[in-house]
């Protein structure tokens, strides 16, 4: 009996199909994992323009945040110590989407991605 850990659907299997039906089953847990956990993170995303609207959003709903960030240090802390939020990757590649730091006003390159540790 081969038994899918992400569905618990049991597939009756025999000895002789095993070697061959393994890697396709696997393949197919692997794909639907992957789909899982992709809707996940882009139900949980969330791009936000202002620090009233970022608190908001980070108490109400949680996930990641997309925001404009000045590039500094000490707004990172403050935002920090005010939201238990800190940044957790910088976006690299895509288009260049210039705007305005959520806290200071000031110029951002882009947006970057806040979340809270849980």
């Amino acid at each position: 009996m081969f038994v899918r850990r992400d569905t618990r659907e049991k597939i009756p299997m025999g000895l002789d199909t095993i070697a061959k039906q393994a890697p396709v089953i696997l393949s197919l847990i692997q794909a639907d994992l992957f789909a899982k956990a992709k809707k996940h993170r882009e139900d949980n995303t969330h791009q936000v323009d202002s620090y009233a609207e970022f608190k908001r959003v980070l108490e109400e709903q949680g996930g990641f945040l997309y925001a404009h960030w000045n590039g500094s240090a000490k707004v990172e802390a403050m935002i920090k110590e005010e939201t238990k939020a800190t940044i957790r990757c910088i976006p690299l590649g895509g288009e260049p989407a210039p705007g305005k730091c959520m806290v200071t006003g000031q110029p951002s390159e882009g947006r970057v991605v806040f979340a809270k540790a849980y």
